[in-house]
């Protein structure tokens, strides 16, 4: 069992890249599993489903970050990734047998299971990134992780669509639906084999006290950290990045397709643009955010953000042969900003919490993080209510941001403590 100092730099890159591997290829297989899901939904005239599909996905990260957290302390977070790995192989298979019998139930109760093994995953293996690296690299490795991420969120939704639209029968199955099943389960096979070349260390808190209160667990966890003003700053600050995300996403869709008359690959290329920007900006931000005054580059970043979405905002007022090349700059510097803005506080949620509660307080972000992409369906559903122009939508969004970035610059004004 390895302890921090006996790794070697060169053990260190072999175990990260490990860590990479299960994170890049579990995230692209969930994507891409839950594409093809909505896709054929849409396809036979289920629609609906796709509300449902995305709750059942979400609500695991609310209602078992507590138990997620503690797993991650009492046990080793390698031997936690292994198990939920194990658990999302036999997912897939679940889910195969459900197609098989054209069974929504079955479907859908895969998809939960889906996403509560992803929920138990992020606090394991984000937790193992401050045991293998010390405090001042933590937020290089993250934006490795989350450009890596990003890529495989654009190619499991992207393969998706290629897979099944390929054409021809096996046993009167479609060849599409029938590859598509052989990948994901393929996937999730590797997944597991890679998770065994995750860095073990010991259990954090053997004695954890398992959560009797659930949910309500993370709220009191929460709550602790107002002692502690710089860590409950990075809390907010990355459920409001999570919250406004999300928002933009729900609001590109109409920006694109109803607003500004683009054909549905174009407005899906958008939110891919967005979405490599967060990952360059994510490159980025050790380069930015770095050092015991790391959180100086909040505020900024978070105005740049609120300029870019201003900047979609004002896009109907300007010569309509400008349209399609402002949004496009415009939602690549925001992504850019946002992948800088995020980065620091994942980092610093990560490392600042005592070694015996960090899987904990990194569950316990989680449910703020999803808390924040649930209520940015509200306010979406709110948006829509009152007839409000996406683009305008994009005003309101960017109010927020920047009440959010200077906010953040009064209150970390007389930060001087270590970061770390």
């Amino acid at each position: 069992m390895d302890t921090p100092s006996d790794i070697c730099p060169q053990n260190t890159r072999r175990k990260f890249a490990a860590m990479v591997g299960v994170y890049f290829v579990g995230t692209l297989n969930d994507n891409f599993c839950r594409q093809c899901v909505m896709l054929l939904a849409v396809a036979w005239g289920l629609a609906h489903m796709q509300s449902y599909i995305t709750v059942l996905f979400t609500v695991p990260f609310i209602i078992f970050a507590a138990y997620a957290g503690f797993l991650a302390d009492r046990f080793s977070k390698r031997s936690v990734v292994i198990g939920v790995k194990l658990v999302s192989f036999v997912a897939y298979i679940l889910g195969i047998i459900g197609f098989y019998l054209n069974s929504w139930a079955i479907i859908l109760v895969t998809v939960f299971i889906l996403g509560f093994q992803a929920a138990v995953f992020s606090p394991a293996i984000n937790g193992i990134i401050p045991e293998l690296y010390p405090p001042a690299y933590v937020v290089t490795a993250n934006g490795i992780i989350a450009a890596a991420v990003n890529i495989a969120i654009l190619l499991g939704i992207a393969g998706a669509g290629l897979v099944l639209d390929i054409k021809g029968t096996v046993c009167d199955v479609s060849l599409g639906m029938f590859l598509a099943a052989a990948v994901g389960l393929s996937v999730a096979f590797i997944t597991f084999v890679i998770s065994f070349f995750v860095p073990k260390f010991p259990a954090a808190s053997p004695d954890a006290r398992f959560p009797r209160q659930g949910p309500w667990d993370s709220v009191i966890t929460l709550a602790q950290t107002s002692s502690d003003s710089l860590l409950a700053n990075s809390i907010f600050a990355k459920a409001f990045f999570w919250f406004a995300a999300s928002l933009q996403i729900l609001v590109i869709n109409p920006l694109g397709l109803t607003q500004f008359g683009l054909t549905k690959t174009m407005t899906s290329v958008l939110i891919v643009i967005e979405l490599v920007g967060v990952g360059l900006g994510s490159l980025l931000a050790p380069l930015i955010a770095k050092g015991e005054k790391w959180y100086r580059a909040l505020a900024p970043s978070g105005v740049v953000m609120a300029i870019a979405m201003f900047a979609v905002t004002a896009v109907p007022y300007l010569p309509s042969f400008t349209h399609k090349p402002v949004v496009i700059a415009a939602l690549a510097v925001l992504g850019i900003a946002g992948g800088i803005f995020c980065i620091p506080v994942t980092s610093f949620v990560q490392v600042r919490p005592a070694p015996q509660i960090k899987g904990k307080m990194i569950a316990s972000s989680n449910f703020a993080d999803f808390i924040g992409i649930l209520l940015s369906g509200a306010v979406f559903y709110v948006f829509n209510l009152l007839n409000i122009m996406p683009s305008n939508c994009f005003a309101i969004a960017a109010i927020l941001t920047l009440a959010v970035a200077c906010w953040l610059l009064i209150s970390l004004r007389e930060k001087n403590q270590n970061a770390y």
